[in-house]
């Protein structure tokens, strides 16, 4: 072991899911880990997915409001 290893146990490195496979290696699942689907990344983060809760949210009232302002009958005039 020397001050230069990252890794003193000598074993296998820990999976980090922003590594890049080596370019020799067959597939980011023989490097280091399963690959993970871009749509399961996405989400990883709670403020992202808190946005994205948001975003839905506020498009869904908004059309909801939208129609049901639509489905008024108009005010009589004086």
């Amino acid at each position: 072991m020397t001050m230069d290893d990252p890794h003193p146990s000598g074993g296998e490195q820990p999976f980090d899911p922003n590594r890049t496979p080596a370019p020799g290696s067959e597939s980011a699942a023989a490097d280091g880990g399963p690959e993970i689907p871009l749509g399961q990344r996405l989400f990883d983060s709670p403020f992202l997915l808190l946005f994205a809760c948001m975003l839905i949210m506020f498009v869904f009232y908004t059309g909801w409001g939208v129609l049901e302002v639509l489905s008024l009958d108009p005010a009589p005039l004086p």
